[in-house]
């Protein structure tokens, strides 16, 4: 299982983009709401399960998209299905750690 992550700081915090490496180059439409996963945005890098999960647990602010991305945050305790929203059919999922 691999992932699209890229990795910022904003605002003096560490930022994760991170989806389902399948979702890069989609834009996702619901009625005037667009969410664009833009390889310059969510692509830097490929990465494996395990530095995937690694990524997750650092990182301070976190942009996820994609039931595989979802599932593992979810499942190592980071966000919740609660805020789970959906576009399309796809999830996504806004973490602050703060």
């Amino acid at each position: 299982m691999t992932f699209a992550v890229r990795t910022v700081t904003y605002q003096q915090n560490l930022m994760l983009n991170i989806c389902d490496v399948d979702l890069v180059g989609r834009v996702l439409t619901k009625d005037d709401f667009s969410l664009n996963i833009s390889r310059s945005y969510f692509a830097e890098r490929v990465v494996e399960k395990a530095e995937a999960e690694e990524l997750l647990k650092k990182y301070s602010i976190v942009n996820m998209v994609g039931k595989e991305t979802i599932s593992l945050s979810v499942n190592i305790g980071i966000g919740s299905l609660k805020g789970v929203k959906e576009i399309e059919g796809i999830p996504f999922l806004l973490v602050f750690k703060f």
